[in-house]
């Protein structure tokens, strides 16, 4: 609202919206950034403590995985909002490193506040921000180490890392084995390069026995039971058909009456029936198939059948499931049984029923070689194996990072201790007042070394002072926080590695949310606008709970 020549107000934005603009709205942004940064602060590293999530429907989860916290944060503010977008795309890219771009992007914001209170203008900053970044990154790639596939040693202890501050630390070793040897098992060369499909890796959850007793399963597990009991439940020297055809009698697409005016023709009828279904499993068979995995139903007749000939069958297998199978046992998925030979069946050494708990699951073992593998995780609890498995994730894709790339870096903060060090000699030759933002994006990223102190309970500023004495040498720039020590150590030595990929992406995100949130100078918030958004059927007013008391920031 405004007033023309002083006497009448003319109304511009619609009655009861919201507007805070100018140094107040980037105060604003910049409060909410760092409340969620706060929150999930503490979980960072070895050290870190967990946080309990609860919904509005009363389930838990515990966890201090930072990508499963920013989810369930039921967050209003939209700056805030940016941040949980933030935590999203380094999960979906890299798969780890959530908590520490959340953490580093409200480090960045809250550096970008004393800035602003020094009268610099949000667009210097920015452009300082970025220029850093890219002087991150650069310097980044230089203190990289190369890794082959080969060294499992070195991809194991970059998994470790990964677990070490998960919930299921104590099998870290267990899983870490499990990680590597699943990731290579899927790993092709492409134009002189490995890509490993972390996809192609599927997780089974069963609850019972110990985490150690979680298993890599070099072939595939099917959460379903034999078709029949008339059938074996273990099959040695399995040949196997692949079918997304059903194995029933077709009904026709059109209306059709058949009139039948005796037993005897009534006996025809379905004498035809059986015979084709007995054609069908004679295909089956003939092509030397004795396992048949079927995308679609099967007729209970073609059942005794393939009891009859020994043939173990499971019918409703899930098209993913069914891709996997393929990749695993080198069948072909065929439309029709007619298309059935010997080329086309897969080959695994042994295919059986096994149970766990209250139900079966079907095992492909020991397939040939394998391209796509089964990872059977099992634990005391069920909270403990959905957290087993966003712990197994985040080290599939550490894996997966340091195969692809072949580089890794030092874990425990030293990256960031060096880049902050040759941040702070490149703001003087960037000068002006870009030189102060420059300077900024140093003190910020040391907040990573900083958080990984103050969360083993150790002084920040003692380690501080060390970790940079330490950096001033050009020969410890692998120096980083020994957190069970207190001591500023080698890295490398300790065998803290982490892929190079996380630590691009971490500067990425954080330094792209960090310069959106600056640029913004004016907040319109509409209320009362029209109807409100439908709420997504079965879903009470409110959506997720999950520390709810993030919900209500200001406007």
């Amino acid at each position: 609202m405004c007033a023309a020549g002083g006497t009448v107000p003319v109304l511009v934005l619609k009655e009861g919206t919201g507007r805070t603009t100018g140094r107040e709205a980037q105060k604003n942004n910049i409060m909410a950034a760092k409340i969620v940064a706060e929150a999930v602060k503490t979980t960072l590293g070895p050290c870190g403590m967990d946080k309990m999530l609860v919904t509005s429907f009363g389930d838990v989860a515990i966890t201090n995985d930072g990508a499963t916290i920013m989810k369930e944060l039921d967050v209003q503010h939209p700056a805030a909002k940016m941040l949980v977008e933030v935590a999203k795309a380094q999960d979906n890219e890299v798969g780890d490193g959530t908590t520490t771009a959340v953490v580093l992007a409200g480090e960045l914001l809250a550096k970008a506040e004393g800035l602003l209170d020094l009268n610099v203008h949000p667009t210097i900053i920015i452009e300082g921000f970025k220029k850093a970044s890219d002087k991150a990154q650069e310097i980044l790639n230089k203190i990289a180490i190369p890794v082959r596939i080969s060294d499992d040693k070195t991809l194991r202890e970059v998994a470790i890392t990964s677990l070490a501050s998960k919930a299921i630390n104590v099998a870290e070793n267990h899983f870490a084995g499990l990680i590597v040897d699943a990731v290579k098992q899927v790993a092709e060369k492409v134009d002189g390069k490995y890509k490993a499909d972390i996809d192609l890796i599927k997780i089974v959850k069963k609850h019972g026995k110990s985490l150690d007793e979680t298993e890599l399963v070099k072939g595939m597990v099917i959460d379903k039971e034999v078709a029949s009991s008339q059938m074996p439940k273990l099959i040695d020297g399995a040949k196997i058909a692949l079918l997304n055809e059903k194995l029933e009698i077709e009904k026709t697409e059109f209306d059709a009456k058949i009139n039948i005016e005796s037993p005897d023709q009534m006996k025809l009828f379905l004498d035809e029936e059986e015979r084709m279904l007995k054609e069908m499993v004679n295909t089956v068979a003939e092509a030397g198939a004795n396992v048949v995995f079927c995308e679609k139903g099967i007729d209970d007749m073609a059942l005794h059948f393939l009891a009859k000939g020994g043939i173990l069958a499971v019918k409703s297998v899930s098209s993913s499931d069914m891709e996997k199978l393929a990749r695993a046992t080198g069948g072909k998925i065929l439309a029709s049984v007619k298309d059935l030979t010997a080329a086309t069946l897969g080959k695994a050494k042994r295919v059986e029923e096994v149970k766990i708990g209250d139900g079966n699951l079907i095992y492909v073992r020991e397939c040939k070689n394998p391209k796509a593998v089964t990872i059977v995780i099992r634990g005391a609890s069920s909270h403990v194996v959905d957290e087993a498995e966003r712990s197994l994730h985040d080290g599939l894709c550490v894996v997966r990072n340091a195969v692809e790339d072949a580089k890794i870096v030092a874990g425990g903060g030293a990256p960031e201790a060096e880049v902050a060090k040759n941040l702070r000699n490149y703001a003087v030759k960037v000068g002006g007042r870009e030189q102060l933002a420059v300077e900024a994006y140093a003190e910020a990223v040391e907040v990573i070394p900083l958080t990984l102190a103050e969360n083993a309970g150790l002084d920040p500023i003692d380690i501080m002072v060390a970790l940079r004495a330490e950096h001033e040498k050009p020969e410890n720039k692998y120096f980083g926080v020994e957190v069970t020590t207190g001591k500023i150590k080698s890295m490398v030595d300790l065998q803290v590695l982490e892929p190079l990929r996380v630590k691009q992406q971490v500067i990425k995100s954080a330094t792209e949310a960090a310069n959106m949130i600056l640029k913004i100078d004016d907040l319109i918030s509409v209320k009362g606008g029209g109807k409100a958004p439908p709420m997504p059927s079965g879903m009470p007013p409110g959506g997720m709970g999950g520390m709810g008391g993030m919900g209500g920031m200001p406007y």
